[in-house]
């Protein structure tokens, strides 16, 4: 019941944002406050969807976590902190359920290639790890440069790390980087991944991924229910 709420209320968030910014209600020019306003989006929707006097939604940002054993490939250590952590709590039941977000916006202004695309695997490596933290978790890629979703092809040295309209990733498939000086180690997802997008003509783009924390399995969708 609560993981269904919960889809729900992400669902609406991220619709709610895609629809705002490129109708121009919103205007978002750095990570940091597409970060702010989808979190107020979220806390606005996740308050409605609280029936109960003991049921808690609650949302966190910068959450810091720290796996048991391991270390994260983004940090190279055993901390990380969860861009948005969002939560429904049952306190009679201490029935729990929780969701990690993890944000990319990539302006073409401010061109940052090949090291940009390799960022993204990295935050899927991370909410693959996010396990003992939460239930599952979702990459919001935004960005309005075409470079990322239509590009004709990538540089031989840095192809691995494709996610474009129509690629793929396979599990256990090695990412290299293969320049002189590489600009970070070889990843390994767990899951595998059809990357999809939500084109807008003029505007800001989303690719939106669901990961699974388990490590089990992950599926991908376009913005879910989002008008073109």
């Amino acid at each position: 019941m609560y993981q269904t709420r919960l889809k729900e209320i992400v669902d609406l968030s991220f619709k709610s944002l895609y629809e705002k910014i490129n109708g121009g209600l919103i205007v978002v020019e750095s990570e940091a406050s597409l970060q702010l306003q989808l979190s107020s989006i979220i806390k606005t929707i996740g308050d409605l969807f609280v029936y109960q006097r003991d049921e808690i939604f609650s949302i966190e940002l910068e959450k810091p976590v720290r796996l048991s054993s391991g270390s994260f490939k983004k940090s190279k250590s055993s901390k990380a902190k969860i861009n948005i952590f969002l939560s429904i709590e049952n306190i009679s039941s201490d029935e729990c359920h929780s969701c990690a977000i993890e944000l990319k916006f990539f302006k073409k202004s401010n061109h940052r290639e090949p090291n940009n695309r390799y960022d993204v695997f990295k935050d899927i490596s991370n909410l693959e790890n996010y396990g003992e933290f939460t239930d599952y978790g979702i990459l919001l890629v935004a960005t309005d440069h075409e470079h990322y979703i239509s590009q004709e092809k990538y540089s031989k040295d840095t192809a691995d790390f494709d996610f474009r309209a129509g690629a793929k990733y396979e599990s256990g498939t090695q990412l290299s980087y293969r320049t002189a000086t590489p600009y970070g180690e070889p990843i390994t997802l767990n899951g595998s991944y059809d990357f999809k997008w939500h084109e807008a003509t003029k505007g800001v783009s989303f690719m939106f991924l669901e990961v699974d924390s388990s490590n089990k399995s992950s599926r991908q969708d376009t913005l879910p229910h989002a008008s073109a």
